[in-house]
């Protein structure tokens, strides 16, 4: 067991030690160690913290790493972390442990119904929503669908599907809202929902999911609702010998590196913001070991997360484009958005008027090739903005603006504030 965390099975007091360090290369072993007075009543002030939350995927190990961060900055925290895997049921010790504070995954009612008989405070980081009085802090699965469908349409998708999984709510929410997204412009969508939580054999599964994948139409984009499933889809699609990405195109959600660069070809995901999400619920669990159960009912029952953004690799690496003139200038925006490029550059390479390229890029995509270069831009000053440490200035220069005043008008008019304050609200955890 990693320093600092409690092991599986009953706590005891002399294995309340500091939260410690919560990276993957901590020993696993416990080593016996002293107190010593001054230590002991150290020990005794810090609030003892429960983390229901799996390490068997990306996601959980990301919300881990964030409340980590959160408490390594703030006061430290006595942690209780056992191993367990997605949808476990708690420890037998939780109904007895007398701690301070829980921040748990529920997604099950096994789990909900021990979390309703505490009486101290709980922070759920699950989108099931069992416990609907306790606040939550998860994922903005509309955000989410919205942006892989994105992904997908820029390529030049028309035909659309997503693969689900039954199982999990953050599943339903995120197949609903690509649905709408698809349907909002137009197109067609197929959807396949594992059903694997009946009586279905994983053999019975992926016989369902071959046949699927036989009967789609092609060229089309797959939307996956997390990295496994969509590792599974790409699995599949080697089965039906489907050529990834030139006939179907696969994202998922969660950007598991190692499941991503083990898939073939590596897998595009979209990365959620795993890290910002444990640290809203470790502060949101800090203020309320703080408050009085009154002024607890105050705080924001929901807080949703919107994805950091995406990360491109082989899967989805192709424009799905029939005009030939389109497709050469869509590839040319992509490879070349953050330099200083304007359309009289695509009109050096492309043999017809502008007012020719434009009407076509506008049937096709729905826009002319200035807004595409400059939506590109924007995509990435606020990839940028939320996750790096770069100064306005910087920013400019790497995404292809001349200066720095001309990038923020451009953001703010797109976005409707100015960089600084997007940067300021996308890193703020509540107090």
């Amino acid at each position: 067991m990693k320093a600092g965390l409690e092991p599986a099975g009953e706590p005891k007091a002399n294995r309340s030690l500091n939260s410690g360090d919560l990276s993957e290369s901590s020993g696993l072993q416990w080593s016996p160690c002293r107190i010593e007075a001054g230590e002991e009543l150290m020990a005794k002030k810090r609030k003892s913290v429960a983390l229901l939350i799996e390490t068997s995927n990306a996601y959980a190990r990301g919300v881990l790493r964030g409340i980590a961060s959160y408490v390594h900055e703030h006061e430290q925290w006595s942690i209780y972390l056992t191993e367990q895997d997605r949808g476990s049921v708690p420890p037998s010790w939780l109904q007895s442990w007398e701690g301070h504070g829980v921040i748990a995954r529920i997604e099950n009612q096994e789990t909900a119904r021990v979390i309703q008989k505490l009486t101290i405070p709980v922070v759920d980081v699950s989108a099931a929503r069992h416990v609907p009085e306790v606040p939550c802090v998860e994922t903005d699965d509309a955000a989410i669908a919205a942006m892989a469908y994105s992904h997908l349409r820029e390529r030049g998708f028309e035909q659309f599907a997503f693969c689900g999984d039954a199982r999990f709510v953050w599943s339903t929410n995120r197949e609903t809202e690509f649905l709408k997204c698809v349907e909002k412009d137009g197109f067609p969508c197929s959807t396949f929902v594992d059903q694997r939580h009946t009586k279905r054999s994983p053999g019975a599964e992926r016989k369902r999911l071959t046949k699927w994948l036989r009967r789609l139409p092609r060229p089309i984009g797959i939307f996956a609702t997390y990295d496994i499933k969509a590792q599974e889809v790409l699995d599949a699609c080697r089965e039906c010998d489907l050529k990834v990405p030139l006939e179907v195109a696969v994202l998922g959600v969660d950007n598991d590196e190692l499941l991503c660069d083990l898939s073939t070809p590596p897998l595009t995901s979209i990365v959620p913001d795993a890290e910002q999400a444990g640290r809203v619920a470790a502060a949101t669990l800090d203020t309320m070991m703080n408050k009085s159960r009154r002024s607890r009912s105050q705080l924001p029952s929901l807080r949703l997360l919107p994805p950091k953004g995406i990360v491109a690799r082989q899967s989805t690496d192709i424009v799905a484009i029939s005009d030939p003139d389109v497709a050469e200038a869509v590839r040319f925006i992509r490879d070349h958005y953050c330099e200083p490029i304007n359309v009289q550059d695509l009109l050096d390479r492309i043999p017809i008027s502008r007012r020719m390229l434009e009407s076509r890029f506008r049937d096709i995509l729905g826009r002319t090739p200035h807004q595409e270069i400059l939506r590109r831009r924007i995509d990435q000053i606020r990839y940028l903005l939320a996750n790096s440490d770069l100064t306005l200035i910087q920013i400019a220069r790497q995404t292809g603006f001349q200066n720095q005043e001309y990038m923020s008008v451009a953001f703010r008019r797109a976005v409707g504030q100015p960089p600084g304050a997007y940067r300021k609200e996308r890193r703020s955890v509540p107090q």
